[in-house]
């Protein structure tokens, strides 16, 4: 056992929250395995799972909120809503992008199990006719950025402790995908323990091992900090940070659009959203609740909410939470100082456990609690929080689902980024032939302004094509 554990105050504190059964095992255990069981013990807050598992946690009325519920401070993407204009806000973004003070938080924790991919979904090869991996994909947007602006901008890459060794050895083995490697920081999210539903009890997923989950996306608050990235965003002269997860391939990283607004706002964590198609799509609601941007879940907003119009006959609550952020570093320091800063949100999961004969039981149905945290919540928190509407083909097309499924699916998100650098190209006046299949590299051309400086007028794409760098 190791000596900076101390095994009877564990167990007085085990039994004092009446969680002793994980200890059941202990007389077969090996001192490694005891030791790993017991530094897992050992990082455990018994106090909050305490107060977690017994629902003392405070939980929002959502439907009150909801009676109360606006749409958010939004400049919509024909450029109205704001005192500002797009060309002003591009050119905000751009300086700050050129100025070094801008960098990029990757959230890439998942498995590609839905995907029937058995590797970190940054992995998972999206490129329509490269076959790029979403990593990479991300990797060729940095260096396009950096030959653009002429700065190195950094990379905080989040995994969980399911994808972090493939992660490390994936980016080794491919020397970092181009990028320097002193600016690419790969760290671990925190995790929690799953808990019985029935009892609270903690469980087991081996004899020497709790059956704990990544803490969510929220998560990447604590662990930017306790890996020393924000401090070293600091010591780079980083004040602003570009949060996207890794499954949505259409999002333009470290955008200066995006970044401009979030300037021009006075912002300290700006939201980049899709117009809802209908209204009670299943995405998360940002709304203005009692002058404080925040998201309703769809699962939380009551029908007779989201169908409530505005004067205009549109939906009042229009604005499709579609996990893209820009956030002051600032903001986030003070943030991974606040224990209940981000509340834990309940999550009813089927998770194997071992049984009081020692023996691995695979549940047919959700048998415990998993508790985790979600990075929109921080928005109540932010002053002046403010909304950026984004346009679906050009922002959003999540890999989630294998081919086949309704929605989120490697087809459909291929086709996307496929439509959208056909309209790069035509945007140039270049004839593309019908069917036609194009993919660009960011390091080519990052928009259609660029692709226009490629081409001439008139000219003909009639093959499916590549451009690289």
């Amino acid at each position: 056992m190791s000596e900076s554990i101390d095994l009877t105050k564990l167990k007085k504190q085990l039994e004092a929250t009446g969680q002793a059964q994980v200890l059941r095992f202990w007389d077969e255990l090996s001192e490694p395995q005891r030791d790993q069981l017991a530094a897992q013990l050992t990082s455990i807050d018994f106090d909050q799972l305490s107060r977690l598992v017994a629902g003392e946690d405070e939980k929002p009325d959502f439907a009150a909120m909801a009676e109360r519920a606006i749409a958010p401070p939004a400049v919509k993407s024909d450029g109205t809503g704001a005192t500002w204009t797009k060309v002003e806000a591009k050119q905000q973004g751009e300086k700050a992008l050129a100025d070094g003070r801008v960098g990029a938080v990757i959230v890439a924790g998942g498995q590609g199990t839905r995907l029937g991919f058995d590797q970190p979904k940054g992995m998972f090869p999206i490129g329509p006719l490269s076959g790029r991996t979403l990593f990479e994909f991300f990797a060729d947007r940095l260096l396009a950025i950096g030959k653009r602006y002429g700065v190195r901008v950094p990379l905080y890459l989040m995994t969980s402790p399911a994808t972090h060794q493939e992660t490390v050895a994936y980016w080794a083995e491919h020397h970092f995908l181009g990028l320097n490697p002193e600016d690419v920081r790969i760290f671990c999210q925190g995790t929690m323990p799953a808990v019985d539903a029935a009892t609270g009890k903690l469980l087991l997923e081996a004899k020497d091992s709790l059956a704990l989950s990544p803490d969510g996306h929220g998560g990447t608050v604590a662990a930017l900090s306790k890996a020393g990235c924000l401090a070293d965003a600091a010591s780079r002269g980083v004040d602003l940070l570009s949060y996207v997860q890794v499954d949505n391939p259409l999002v333009a990283l470290c955008d200066a659009n995006l970044i401009g607004h979030h300037l021009m706002s006075g912002s300290e964590m700006t939201t980049q959203v899709v117009r809802k198609r209908f209204a009670t799509e299943k995405v998360g609601n940002v709304v203005l609740v009692d002058g404080r941007v925040q998201i309703i879940e769809y699962s939380d907003l009551p029908e007779e909410a989201a169908n409530r119009l505005n004067e205009a006959g549109e939906l009042r609550l229009w604005a499709g939470n579609i996990a893209v952020h820009v956030v002051d570093r600032k903001f986030l320091e003070r943030a991974a100082k606040w224990s209940e800063a981000l509340p834990f949100h309940r999550a009813n999961k089927s998770v194997p456990f071992i049984g009081e004969d020692g023996k691995l039981v695979h549940p047919m149905k959700p048998n415990a609690i998993k508790f985790e945290r979600f990075i929109f919540d921080l928005l109540p928190h932010a002053e002046h929080g403010f909304v950026v509407e984004s346009l679906a083909s050009e922002a959003f097309a999540p890999v989630k689902n294998a081919n086949g499924a309704a929605t989120d699916t490697p087809e459909q998100s291929m086709q996307a980024i496929v439509d959208l650098h056909r309209s790069w190209l035509e945007a140039a006046a270049v004839k593309v032939a019908d069917k036609i299949r194009v993919e660009i590299n960011p390091q080519f051309a990052m928009d259609a302004g660029e692709m226009k400086a490629r081409f001439k007028a008139g000219d003909e794409v009639n093959e499916d094509r590549y451009f690289e760098a």
